[in-house]
């Protein structure tokens, strides 16, 4: 069962697209062989495993090359699970990561340090951004509580978010040249750079958050029923709504401290999943949300390494443009009220 903007359940719209699960694995398999093989040096896949350690290829591949992909498949599931988490506990399609003001938060920590030039090494402006982020999710959390009603707390975390966007607007309109062209590729979301000291950092809390999600499963099977029915059965609406928002914060801020703020994943991959399965419920789409966030990303890095090569575009760019074509073929594509 899917939902309708105004968060009432709705009808699955158009025809089932029928894919089978090994179809996502398939997929990202093809896109990590590509994203370790394709660039320069191209590395084929046979060398993979034989490339001497003392090779470009060997230090090329898996001193930068998987780094990124690990951290890259990590991300974009995380993303996708955090983008129904918000989802489906807000009752609203319409409720992405970038509504509750943790990817501002972690941006506005990373411009702080550049601009204000503060003593904080270059190795730990991944962990500068990921306290922001928890920062930013602290203060959407604390305003919620507030919140009477799943649009109540949507719009307060919009509010929060466009708080901390203007204090991020206002550091940056103090930087210079060098720093703005710093921060750019940062605020757009990216994969470069990053190698096996960021993943170490960051991929134990991927780990971490997964018996959190699981948790959130039969707090949102209650929520998606509305705030009445849910405490009619005995459920404490406002504490399991925070709960789930407190999850899908820690999600996009560990991504978000590495990486910068990676938009539309969490958008496009719940709303592809449920297209996919619209009869489902959350422990199907929980699965496929994260499948699709983590193709995603993979494939939007892949593109931003090679579309313009030598010169690496934005991934943020790229998963944007997904994101974009993708709503308005669904909008297209869905049935009269």
């Amino acid at each position: 069962m899917s939902t309708a903007l105004d968060g009432r359940p709705a009808k699955a719209a158009g025809r089932p697209v029928a894919v089978a699960p090994w179809a996502a694995g398939l997929g990202l398999a093809v896109v990590a062989l590509a994203g370790l093989c394709l660039g320069t040096p191209f590395v084929a896949p046979q060398d993979l495993l034989s490339a001497s350690p003392d090779s470009i290829a060997y230090v090329v591949v898996w001193e930068l090359r998987v780094p990124r992909v690990l951290i890259g498949l990590a991300g974009g599931a995380a993303i996708g699970t955090a983008g129904l988490l918000l989802q489906e506990s807000l009752r609203n399609p319409l409720a992405v990561p970038e509504m509750i003001g943790v990817s501002t938060g972690a941006a506005l920590a990373v411009s702080v340090c550049v601009v204000w030039a503060l003593p904080v090494p270059l190795s730990l402006y991944p962990l500068a951004g990921l306290l922001g982020a928890a920062c930013g999710g602290l203060v959407t959390l604390a305003a919620a509580r507030t919140g009477r009603t799943a649009g109540g707390v949507l719009l307060i975390g919009a509010a929060v978010s466009t708080g901390i966007q203007a204090l991020l607007l206002a550091v940056m309109a103090t930087a210079d040249r060098l720093q703005y062209d710093m921060l750019f590729r940062y605020l757009v979301g990216s994969l470069s750079g990053l190698m096996w000291e960021q993943a170490s950092r960051t991929l134990p809390w991927f780990a971490a958050a997964i018996p959190l999600v699981v948790l959130c499963v039969p707090a949102l099977g209650l929520l998606r029923l509305g705030d009445d029915a849910a405490a009619s059965l005995g459920s404490r609406v406002n504490r399991a709504r925070l709960g789930v928002l407190a999850v899908s914060a820690l999600l996009i801020g560990v991504v978000t401290g590495p990486c910068g703020p990676i938009a539309w994943v969490g958008f496009l991959a719940p709303v592809v999943a449920r297209r996919l399965r619209p009869h489902a419920g959350i422990r199907v789409w929980l699965p496929w949300s994260a499948a699709l966030g983590a193709l995603v990303t993979l494939t939007a890095d892949v593109a931003a390494r090679l579309a313009f090569a030598p010169v690496e575009t934005p991934l943020g760019a790229w998963t944007a443009l997904a994101g974009v074509l993708t709503g308005a073929l669904l909008l297209r594509r869905r049935a009269p009220a």
